[in-house]
């Protein structure tokens, strides 16, 4: 590790909670330059929901480069970008009755978000966007603006600009927190000007695994109805199937004016895609631009894999059942030990465990690793272990990772006995 602690940017983050050199992988399982075998519980943070090196995904992709096939396009027509919005139209948009244009940012998350937000501003000629408490939508300026958690705010950031919080499903217990959204929109001293957008997670993964309500999802889309504002559903880390549907938002019928795409809908590779309402689509050509907005690698991954397993509904069901197997494994862990006061939370494979015991996760998370289990925390506080498992994950491997997840949470609880 050493020319990485030497020459590497202090900034460097995960190389710190998993301190080994990395070599290869297959679906669920790491393997670094020693050999050594680690279990995936990680999943990229949420780009490897078909695991690592998907088989067809990879075959096409050599296959690619060996016929010596346009790499780099910018936002030009190419034969990879043509079959991938053929079968996005094919397997994604048409069965659900779905009509949106694609627009192909720089190949981030965070492109993507700020690409919504800029579109949102132009097409509504408002300024200000409201997101929501404990959000997070990436890392540059304007999605740092929009990101609640306190250590993204730093004033080096200058991230405050046009930009107001409401608190998300359940941040208020019980209460009803569209309710006072919808006061302060309805008061003229409230403070708070006409929005252009809205942006929400129906997950919050980083903020805590907090889950939206249906119900929830619903008030605020006719609310946004109501208001004129623009709806913008940041499904980055929580779309591709991550929830068991598609798109995280479909149990609750809502149609967003914008959904952000980005992480695995690549494979693996960087790519991120703007789903835009046709009405909304008022960019003059070349306004928002970007020189890797067109990855042809991921073009072909993408395809292969949208026919691969979005042909019919078997991952989703595969989604439900193995969430099952991990929820029962943790709700026994929350049982085992009631002096805690865990929580288990998620839907689908975004799920994980909440213990508010300051360390106690971070804790876990490290023990686990040095048992060749990779996980990681999340929540303002970092008191959340996060089970972010493939979508593909094989049954046997679902069952080590946990069982070794259940006994290093067991050895931590009992030193906090």
């Amino acid at each position: 590790m050493e020319v990485f602690d030497e020459y590497e940017s202090e900034v460097r983050g995960y190389i710190r909670s998993f301190p080994t050199v990395f070599d290869k992988a297959v679906g669920s399982e790491l393997f670094d330059e020693d050999g050594r075998r680690y279990i995936d519980f990680f999943a990229g943070a949420g780009t490897l929901n078909y695991g690592h090196n998907p088989e067809r995904a990879v075959e096409a992709q050599i296959q690619y480069l060996q016929d010596r096939r346009i790499a780099h396009g910018l936002d030009k027509a190419t034969v990879a970008k043509k079959a991938f919005l053929e079968t996005f139209i094919e397997k994604i948009l048409e069965p659900r009755q779905m009509e949106y244009k694609l627009q192909f940012t720089g190949p981030t998350g965070t492109n993507c978000t700020e690409a919504a937000m800029k579109l949102a501003r132009q097409a509504t000629g408002r300024n200000l966007i409201v997101a929501f408490t404990n959000g997070y939508h990436g890392h540059t300026m304007g999605a740092l603006a929009v990101t609640g958690n306190q250590a993204y705010r730093d004033e080096s950031y200058g991230a405050r600009g046009a930009v107001n919080f409401m608190p998300f499903d359940g941040f208020l217990g019980d209460m009803d927190t569209l309710y006072i959204f919808e006061r302060y929109l309805d008061d003229k001293g409230s403070g708070l000007e006409a929005p252009a957008a809205v942006i929400v997670e129906t997950v919050q993964g980083e903020g805590g695994i907090n889950v939206a309500s249906s119900a929830w999802l619903q008030g605020l889309e006719k609310l946004c109805r109501k208001h004129g504002i623009l709806l913008i559903v940041d499904d980055i880390q929580v779309g591709n199937g991550r929830t068991g549907k598609f798109f995280s938002f479909e149990e609750a019928g809502i149609r967003p004016d914008l959904i952000c795409l980005s992480k695995s809908i690549g494979g693996g590779n960087p790519m991120a895609v703007l789903l835009i309402n046709p009405e909304v689509d008022v960019w003059s050509p070349g306004e928002h631009t970007g020189t890797f907005r067109g990855n042809s690698l991921a073009f072909v991954a993408a395809k292969e894999l949208i026919d691969q397993y979005w042909s019919d509904d078997h991952l989703t069901q595969e989604v439900y059942r193995k969430s099952e197997i991990v929820l029962e494994t943790l709700r026994g862990l929350r049982d085992e030990f009631p002096q805690l006061n865990s929580r288990v939370k998620g839907r689908g494979l975004v799920v994980g465990i909440e213990t508010p015991i300051d360390g106690f996760a971070a804790e876990v998370s490290a023990a686990a690793f040095e048992r060749m289990l990779i996980s990681e925390t999340c929540g303002a506080d970092g008191h959340v272990n996060k089970l972010f498992v493939a979508l593909t994950i094989e049954d046997d491997i679902l069952r080590e990772g946990l069982d070794i997840f259940a006994d290093v949470f067991r050895e931590v609880a009992r030193k906090h006995a």
